[in-house]
């Protein structure tokens, strides 16, 4: 029995009439009625998920969205000439992301949490991996279209591609007026958009979707101008945003090694980096002892080892516990001063916290005490010293006060129970009728 392995890979035998598939897909552009209902409320529930920052929430809004139909009709419609089919197309995702846009912004600015959560940051810097996922799932998406056997992809790709999330984000940044959230997460949007439609396009070429035929020569070349106008327009954006986001990721990944392998100083703490990719700058903030100019400009010269050249090192000192000016004893002279401070210090808050303690302690044990004692009036609860020759000890002291005279069983049996209640067996007691 002959296998041949490349059979596998076969779509012809899977694919649904061609014309079936473009129906389907035009019905899917139009965003009126039932299906910009639909989208409101995916929007809203987007919203909601985002603003808790629950993951299972924003997924569910993303399996009910209808977003991806007029950006897979755009890419069919390029892909086959279809002039008429791009403008429905276009006028409809202008017209949904417009709506998304408005509903998202309308909950950000009623809604009581304004706190950017995980799932929000998330959606505001797009990278190269954004990018590859749209891609992929737009070739799913659109091979999930044209076969017979749909099964569970379409779904899968509405999560993967995330279309509803970063449009609720922008309308996040636009009703916290948060700008730089509302650009990352409308770039990330446009991202999606335009490589869900360029694997529509690629999909439907490699599979021989019939071109449209005009009546007129003319209006035909004057279709194929404005499509392959399009084309141009939506890929040299996708072109750079794709350049520009490998570059920053570039930029990171050896921003990092150089901060692991050369920004280390013996006697300094990194307190805090800060790689702005747009600007290619570096900040490092040190705390411990001062560093001196020639270490910084020595570590600047490692720039260029990890192409870096271009990139602005900048040093920021924390307070620097020694100076490289002073000599040892004035060093010495700093660091007791440091240490018998710091034990002041801590002496205090110990202090503090004991006496806080002894505070609640004493306001729960009069609570306790008048359930107890009916004649109860007032207490005295405080920490003494006992002296007796040589031996000192800490006990408890104890002095309660009651409007009629407390029986001699009542006094063992409250004092018994103060000593279980402050764990101590030295515990002096006091009753005052």
């Amino acid at each position: 029995m002959n296998i041949n392995l490349l059979d596998h890979f076969k779509l012809k035998d899977e694919k649904e009439d061609i014309y079936v598939v473009i129906e389907n897909i035009e019905k899917g552009v139009a965003f009126k009625g039932t299906n910009l209902w639909i989208l409101v409320f995916a929007i809203f529930i987007a919203s909601l998920g985002l603003n808790v920052n629950s993951t299972a929430v924003i997924i569910g809004a993303m399996l009910v969205s209808p977003l991806m139909g007029p950006i897979i009709g755009l890419g069919l419609g390029m892909a086959i000439n279809d002039v008429n089919l791009l403008k429905k197309a276009t006028f409809n995702y202008l017209f949904a992301a417009g709506v998304s846009l408005a509903t998202s912004t309308i909950y950000f600015l009623i809604s009581p949490l304004n706190e950017a959560h995980s799932e929000i940051l998330a959606r505001t810097s797009p990278n190269v991996y954004d990018v590859l996922i749209a891609l992929f799932g737009g070739l799913a998406g659109i091979l999930a279209i044209t076969s017979r056997q749909k099964g569970n992809v379409l779904p899968g790709v509405a999560i993967a591609t995330a279309l509803m999330p970063p449009l609720c984000t922008a309308g996040y940044g636009l009703a916290t007026l948060k700008f730089n959230y509302f650009f990352g997460s409308f770039y990330l949007f446009l991202i999606n958009t335009v490589f869900i439609a360029l694997a529509t396009l690629l999909t439907a070429r490699v599979l021989k979707f019939p071109l449209k035929k005009l009546p007129e020569a003319k209006d035909e070349a004057k279709a194929k101008q404005i499509v392959w106008g399009v084309v141009i327009l939506t890929l040299l954006p996708s072109i750079y945003f794709a350049y520009d986001i490998v570059q920053q990721d570039r930029f990171q990944e050896r921003a990092d090694r150089f901060i692991a392998n050369e920004a280390v100083f013996p006697n300094d703490y990194l307190l805090q980096k800060n790689i702005d990719l747009k600007t290619k700058s570096i900040t490092l903030t040190y705390g411990g002892e001062f560093i001196e100019e020639k270490e910084v400009a020595r570590l600047k010269s490692k720039l260029p080892h990890y192409n870096l050249e271009k990139a602005t090192l900048k040093i920021q000192q924390g307070f620097a516990y020694l100076n490289a000016k002073k000599d040892d004893a004035q060093m010495n002279q700093l660091n007791a001063a440091l240490t018998a401070r710091e034990k002041q210090i801590r002496l205090l808050e110990i202090k503090v916290d004991s006496m806080s303690a002894q505070t609640r302690i004493g306001k729960q044990i009069y609570k306790e005490l008048r359930a107890q004692l009916p004649s109860f009036e007032s207490s005295i609860l405080q920490k003494g010293i006992s002296q007796a020759d040589s031996v000192q000890k800490i006990v408890w002291i104890a002095i309660i006060k009651s409007n009629k005279r407390v029986s001699k069983p009542d006094r063992k049996r409250i004092e018994n129970w103060l000593k279980v209640r402050l764990d101590t067996k030295d515990l002096v007691i006091y009753f005052k009728d």
